[in-house]
């Protein structure tokens, strides 16, 4: 009884944020006030963007290279506005996600094959995630890893249970969680007192020391740019607010670009801190840190206690919250691409046990994190280039059609993504 009385109320809220929307449509709502029912769907593909694989290589760049490849961090941020935008106007614009628009336009082996490759970038996604989240619970507990996945799967369940109970629930509990790291990092940046000129010069001039740093940078890319995210955002904006006209739908992608400016703002800015912390203790200190247990110990040795629970307690939360986001990622990709679909807490479940297999096996966990990095390295191309070939094509899009300047950006990013996260494979497996 308690429970339909919960998912009537979340009914409601969903209920009255759509008729918000369209009161903002509609010119009846101003200010501040009109931008409220629009914000939430980029927050949740936000969490992508700062997962535990963002923290493996921030903080191993930071620590080898100090602020050096900082600008890394920007450029891949203004990526991901271009990348998400563009996938929440696919989903604005034909009411679909990106997989079924897939489905639709190319051939059924074509369409399979992309759904398997899919399929692959979330259980590295998922492995990431759910090692991220249960290294946390041992460096803040002691748990050994394999009792502590086992509670990090206890508590991805739960956050599941809000997509059940409604997208505004789901959107408060990921964005509050969001919050809570980014204020994990705020407190980072005042206990390590970075220098402001170091830091300027990291963020606006680019540059590399040998081939190594490229690597880096690449990695830095690829565990930014995520090709789940990229196919979770259309569906996060297909069906939330519709548009009867072309003149709403065009509105809605105004008020949602802003909600995507502001969330990948806070990732980018999240991300950013993770590399300056890393340079302003540990490259200042001559610590080459690639291991986030050894990061774990060095924010203890070096700033005290409540640094090191700081950045326990934020990679706990962006393990958990990135692990429901993926599974969700997961659900939209096979009834997308192949129209079938199995129970959420079922597809939770399957994609828990390899991340079990390598802890139980003992694997390190920041080494898989980096060979997690890897695969979704190889997911990038087959989720940008249909992305960009499909918004940019009047027919399907209309008057949201990518300007000409949007796509030549748009495959100058991806031609850029693809050529780095070849390197990166290169030297993974033969530098």
């Amino acid at each position: 009884m308690r429970e339909n009385v919960a998912v009537q109320q979340q009914s409601s809220a969903n209920h009255a944020t759509v008729q918000s929307a369209h009161a903002a449509l509609s010119g009846k709502t101003q200010g501040l006030k009109r931008l409220l029912p629009f914000l939430g769907p980029a927050f949740i593909a936000a969490i992508a963007y700062i997962d535990p694989g963002n923290f493996a290589t921030n903080i191993a760049g930071g620590s080898k290279y100090g602020y050096l490849l900082l600008w890394v961090v920007l450029l891949s941020n203004l990526m991901a506005i271009l990348i998400q935008s563009m996938s929440a106007k696919l989903g604005i614009a034909t009411g679909k996600n990106l997989p079924e628009v897939a489905r639709e336009r190319f051939p059924k082996k074509v369409s399979f094959g992309l759904w398997i490759q899919a399929e692959l970038v979330v259980m590295a996604t998922d492995l990431a995630e759910f090692i991220g989240a249960s290294l946390g619970l041992y460096l803040l507990f002691g748990i050994p890893m394999l009792p502590a996945a086992l509670i990090a799967a206890v508590g991805s369940f739960a956050i599941l249970e809000l997509q059940r109970r409604g997208f505004r629930s789901l959107e408060a509990g990921i964005t509050g969680m969001l919050f809570i790291v980014v204020l994990g990092f705020v407190a980072q940046i005042f206990f390590a007192k970075p220098e402001i000129a170091p830091v300027l010069h990291g963020l606006f001039v680019p540059q590399f020391q040998g081939v190594d740093s490229i690597l880096l940078a690449a990695g830095i890319l690829g565990a930014t740019v995520m090709p789940h995210a990229i196919y979770l955002h259309s569906a996060l904006t297909q069906r939330r607010i519709v548009g009867k006209t072309e003149a709403d739908r065009r509105k809605i992608f105004r008020f949602e670009f802003i909600d995507i400016l502001i969330a990948m703002f806070i990732a980018g800015a999240i991300n950013a801190s993770m590399l300056i912390v890393s340079a302003a203790l540990f490259f200042k200190n001559g610590l080459n840190v690639e291991d986030l247990d050894v990061a774990f110990q060095g924010f203890n040795h070096l700033v005290g206690p409540v640094s090191a629970i700081l950045f326990g307690v934020s990679l706990l939360i962006s393990g958990l919250s990135s692990s429901s986001v993926g599974t969700m990622s997961g659900d939209i990709i096979m009834q997308g691409f192949i129209k079938r679909r199995i129970p959420l807490y079922l597809r939770r479940f399957i994609t828990m046990i390899p991340p079990l297999v390598i802890i139980a096996f003992g694997v390190n966990p920041t080494y898989a994190l980096v060979m997690s990095q890897v695969v979704l390295s190889f997911g990038i191309a087959f989720a940008l280039i249909p992305l960009i070939m499909f918004t940019s094509n009047r027919q399907l899009m209309g008057s949201l059609v990518n300007r000409r300047i949007t796509t030549i950006i748009g495959w100058c990013v991806a031609v850029l993504i693809i050529a780095l996260n070849l390197f990166l494979l290169y030297q993974t497996f033969f530098g």
